[in-house]
């Protein structure tokens, strides 16, 4: 039986399905980690390519960078999902296709966030780094890297908190992550207005969490620099 418009706001609604709204909220944390996590490796490795002197390793790094960024995660994750399975003849499981798309994903919006962090440093440290016989790797890897590592962090916080956020994409695949346990817990319940309400709060709490951690983080790294 549907619920009118103007019944009563049900508060035990809410406890009764917190439990599978948590769990649901765990899940995503989940995908958002192992998205996040993979999209560094994706976007430093694209970052790199980027600003090396191999023209054919540049243009590809491009080519990923602006396809990936310049189509919707919703098209990449049906992509991986459904067209991929008919091009390598076997199915994939929704999980591993949610944290595909999401890595590559984010992997692409890293990669700028790398590159700009990278391109801020100054050049004459590459140059000191090169004139005292280190190589451009050793350079990259002890000197420019951890000083762009400190400027990015703040739009790299950014990028997990649009992450987890975007990650609701992937409750079309039927996997179940918070938005898809709502979705699930009202299709029984029919309570929209508590449901969505306690799953935006669940989103919100998360966000704040976050920004909050990379915050602490920024003064951390300011602090160290001022010693």
């Amino acid at each position: 039986m549907s619920r009118g418009p103007l019944m009563e706001f049900d508060i035990s609604l809410i406890t009764s399905s917190f439990p599978l709204l948590l769990q649901g909220a765990l899940v995503t944390l989940e995908i958002t980690a192992m998205a996040v996590g993979l999209g560094l490796v994706f976007g430093l490795v694209a970052a790199l390519a980027q600003l090396s002197g191999f023209l054919p390793l540049r243009i590809l790094a491009k080519v990923y960078v602006d396809f990936i960024r310049g189509t919707p995660l919703l098209v990449q994750i049906f992509i991986i999902y459904f067209a991929l399975p008919v091009i390598i003849g076997q199915r994939i499981d929704p999980f591993v296709a949610a944290v595909a798309a999401c890595s590559i994903n984010s992997g692409a919006y890293v990669a700028e966030i790398f590159r700009a962090g990278i391109q801020s440093i100054e050049i004459g440290q590459m140059r000191a780094g090169l004139s005292l016989g280190m190589t451009w790797g050793q350079t990259m890897r002890f000197i420019i890297l951890p000083q762009a590592f400190k400027r990015i962090i703040p739009p790299l916080g950014n990028e997990f908190i649009a992450m987890l956020k975007d990650s609701s994409l992937v409750s079309v695949i039927g996997f179940e992550e918070l938005t898809r346990s709502g979705q699930l817990i009202i299709s029984e319940t029919y309570g929209s207005l508590e449901i969505w309400s306690a799953v935006a709060v669940l989103y919100l709490v998360m966000t704040l969490s976050i920004t909050r951690i990379v915050s602490f983080l920024e003064k951390r790294f300011r602090a160290s620099d001022a010693r």
